[in-house]
């Protein structure tokens, strides 16, 4: 089940202050009360390094809000407090956002949310809240429906016993004493526990301040949400949010929508999957060339100047991709990023960057195009070759060189204008190649009487893919994104902007190969 984002729900903010905290005296439970009374939320707070509260989906949200309506144990939620008298969530921020989300009927797409959001508020998080919504309205009810039963004249027995247990039951609380570091090593400690964070997470919260994970997060949110980049200058923050949306808007729309009815798809798949930071985070690596070890290796931004000079980078790699900037390629997502059944491989994003940036390294752009056609064919029908590859090499970071090397030789066989199938047939006897074999297709697919979501999608990529629009000079596939129209002939040889004078073309392909 897709998960539901809460993150908006406890605002962020940087905690770190000078002195020590102590939590004698302070309460130790949090009750609804406590919520609604106006004198704790408002002072709520997730520490800046604090994971997206994004992991739980909505059955998860519900059985923790009957959970608590029931009277259940539910752990301890853990607090710190600071100097500002600001409460900051160590740990329990799934829980508490899970209570404060159903009280406030904002599952994603409330009224916090919008705020929080702003413009990059997705149609996928919008539906996702709103099953989420329905699911938990039936199971338990309305939370103003509950609230407001003791005043009813009639009011349903099971509504009016869980009004009572409302106001009877509460989450206990834990206090961290002492100050903002110790707060803050207490966070990773927990969260290195039976429940661990991604790895990729981990590294980005604990790099937070470094350029590249700022830059990451921004494009992530189209520049809205919590500002990692608030301490830059306003002119810094203004262009980081600037190109951060234009990146996201080139990455991750259209919205992915399953099963797959249309050729129109994101470049890097759904905005709200769990692997759509980590995909950004080396995406922006990759073209910035940065690191594995760079936690190590990165000083922290203090300026704002290096998340602008990464995220400059990442936009003109995004405008190679797939936009109409002149210099696009105007790579169609369904041939470079997905499988035939209509699922998005980050491993297929990973080789095809290294391959545009190793065209651009080498300057055989031209040479891509010349060939592109019969090259898309070779990624069609030929997929399990590179999967022999990333096996052989035991996941997709490792065979990033070997599958660009594999990308760049198939060029090279094709432009001594042989088949694909020739060329591949060439490759695979080659030494550093002997490995790959021929016609090892993957494992049979399990049937079904029904069709399934794959199955569906899979059915009409195949069908959409015979009738695709195509490119007119490279014949490679055309996507809605990256569309450019060229005069067939040549304005300064007498060409009009006749429509039987225009044809279809990507925008590198009229501006800069045919010229």
């Amino acid at each position: 089940m897709a998960k539901t984002n809460l993150d908006a729900i406890i605002p962020r903010e940087d905690f770190e202050v000078v002195g020590t905290q102590n939590s004698t005296n302070l309460f130790n439970s949090i009750s609804i009360t406590s919520i609604t009374s106006g004198l704790f939320y408002p002072f709520l707070r997730k520490p800046d390094f604090q994971r997206e509260t994004n992991e739980w989906d909505a059955k998860k949200i519900a059985e923790f809000i009957e959970s608590f309506i029931n009277g259940e144990l539910i752990p301890a939620i853990i607090l710190w407090r600071n100097n500002a008298g600001l409460y900051f969530v160590i740990d329990g921020a799934h829980r508490l956002s899970a209570l404060i989300s159903w009280i406030k009927d904002d599952y994603g797409d409330g009224e916090i949310s919008k705020k929080f959001y702003g413009d990059s508020l997705s149609d996928d998080q919008k539906e996702i809240a709103e099953r989420t919504r329905k699911l938990i309205n039936k199971k338990m009810g309305k939370f103003q429906d509950i609230a407001n039963a003791t005043n009813a004249d009639n009011p349903d027995p099971a509504i009016l016993k869980k009004a009572m247990n409302l106001g009877a039951y509460s989450i206990d609380v834990q206090w961290v004493n002492g100050d903002a570091q110790k707060a803050e090593k207490s966070f990773f400690k927990i969260n290195q526990q039976p429940s661990k964070i991604d790895p990729t997470e981990f590294k980005i919260l604990e790099s937070r301040k470094k350029g590249n994970c700022i830059a990451a997060r921004a494009i992530i949110r189209a520049g809205e949400g919590h500002k990692y980049w608030s301490d830059f200058s306003a002119n810094k923050q203004s262009e980081i949010q600037i190109i951060a949306k234009e990146i996201h808007e080139i990455l991750f729309n259209p919205t992915l929508k399953t099963p797959v009815k249309t050729l129109d798809i994101p470049i890097g798949g759904k905005v709200m999957s769990a692997q759509a930071l980590p995909l950004i985070l080396e995406y922006v690596n990759m073209v910035n060339k940065i690191g594995v070890n760079f936690a190590d290796e990165l000083q922290d931004d203090q300026t704002g100047d290096s998340t602008l000079s990464y995220l400059k980078n990442a936009r003109k790699l995004a405008w190679r991709i797939n936009s109409v900037h002149p210099s696009s390629l105007g790579l169609h997502p369904i041939v470079y990023f997905y499988s035939i059944d209509g699922k998005h491989k980050p491993a297929s994003f990973y080789f095809t960057l290294a391959f545009i940036l190793e065209l651009e390294r080498k300057g055989k752009f031209n040479d891509f195009i010349k060939v592109r056609a019969k090259f898309e064919e070779f990624i069609l029908n030929y997929d399990y070759l590179i999967q022999q590859i990333t096996r052989k090499y035991r996941s997709a970071f490792s065979a990033i060189p070997h599958v660009t090397d594999f990308y760049m030789q198939i060029i090279k066989k094709l432009l001594e204008n042989k088949t694909t199938e020739k060329s591949i047939e060439e490759l695979v006897k080659e030494e550093n190649f002997k490995y790959l074999i021929l016609n090892q297709f993957a494992e049979h697919k399990s049937s079904f009487i029904n069709f399934t979501t794959e199955t569906k999608s899979e059915i009409f990529i195949r069908e959409a893919l015979k009738i695709g629009l195509k490119c007119k000079i490279c014949n490679g596939y055309i996507h809605k994104n990256s569309i450019s129209i060229d005069h067939i002939q040549r304005v300064e040889d007498g060409g009009k902007g006749e429509p039987e004078n225009g044809q279809l073309t990507h925008p590198y392909c009229n501006t800069t190969f045919k010229n």
